[in-house]
């Protein structure tokens, strides 16, 4: 008799809990994004929330949280109610990097995340002021051997100062690394003669180099950006080292949000992602949609962090 009130009080909780998340969200929800207004991340935010509102039916709120290449909005994120309301835009930098190079950035990568999807990949971009009399990335490292320390680039995370670093190493070149709290401040201050370079996520600079007011001198990838086509990839340019650390942006809830919620975030998000405006949307911003089900991204971040942390720790890299 007792274990019949037992599973007669399970299948009424689960009744409930399933009934819950049928009409979830019942509220606004609040997104987290890690860095100030005016970059990548933040410019990919904006595009999914008015789809995401179309599909939801509740408002999304974008917070921009900055600071420390992303950490502070992530550890904002990672301590908020685990209820689905609060979520994250998680990107690689502060998930898979940030963690080796401060000394305690306040959250666990693999316990205090529940992962909802990843969003886009993409390779990073390598741009100059107009003025640097520069054209390829040989011509950065000529320019840097005869000057060195002189040149500088600017980064907003902790993925483009990796990829910085190993331009570094494997050229043999001394660069002096400009960190800003994002991407926005840091395109400002490039365009404005701070400092000659930037290596930055496509979408925040990719509109800048179709307007002229950046030069486009590499993509740091295999493959050229559909967006900008006529931007050599590293491989082409003969640096085939700075190939091999490709970006991704996605969305995370607190550990603890219900799988069902969970999954309901994930079949919103994909709905978005999916959508031919959104899709050229992101595309416009040099980026690819690149949707996941909770569990391949997981494994994606798991994968990420242990190598990563692995390269980090090799290369010496600490934050500035």
């Amino acid at each position: 008799m007792k274990l019949l009130k037992e599973i007669f009080t399970l299948v009424i909780l689960m009744i409930c809990f399933f009934a819950k998340a049928q009409i979830f969200p019942e509220k606004p929800i609040h997104m987290i994004v890690p860095f100030p207004p005016g970059g990548g991340s933040d410019a990919l935010a904006r595009i999914l929330v008015k789809k995401l509102q179309d599909i939801s039916g509740q408002p999304y709120i974008i917070e921009n949280k900055g600071g420390a290449q992303g950490s502070v909005g992530t550890l904002i994120g990672s301590k908020a109610n685990p209820d689905g309301y609060t979520i994250t835009l998680i990107v690689q930098g502060a998930m898979a990097i940030n963690p080796f190079i401060y000394g305690n950035v306040g959250y666990d990568v693999l316990k205090d995340f529940a992962p909802i999807i990843r969003a886009t990949e993409q390779s990073y971009i390598l741009v100059a002021n107009p003025k640097l009399p520069v054209n390829s990335l040989k011509d950065i490292e000529d320019m840097a051997k005869k000057s060195p320390g002189k040149l500088t680039f600017a980064t907003s995370g902790a993925g483009p100062q990796l990829v910085g670093e190993l331009f570094k190493l494997t050229s043999k070149i001394d660069l002096l690394h400009v960190p800003y709290k994002g991407a926005g401040p840091a395109v400002l201050a490039l365009l404005g003669g701070e400092t000659d370079m930037m290596i930055s996520n496509p979408t925040s600079v990719v509109q800048q180099i179709k307007s002229g007011r950046l030069k486009g001198i590499a993509v740091l990838g295999k493959e050229r950006n559909e967006a900008i086509p006529d931007v050599q990839n590293a491989v082409e340019a003969g640096f085939k080292a700075l190939s091999e650390i490709p970006e991704w942006y996605g969305f995370a809830a607190p550990t603890g949000t219900p799988t069902v919620i969970i999954n309901k975030l994930n079949a919103d998000f994909l709905k978005a992602l999916m959508h031919p405006e959104v899709q050229k949307s992101i595309k416009d911003l040099g980026t690819n949609p690149s949707p996941s089900t909770p569990d391949e991204f997981s494994k994606q971040i798991a994968f990420d962090y242990d190598r990563w942390g692995k390269v980090v720790k090799a290369a010496g890299v600490k934050a500035e």
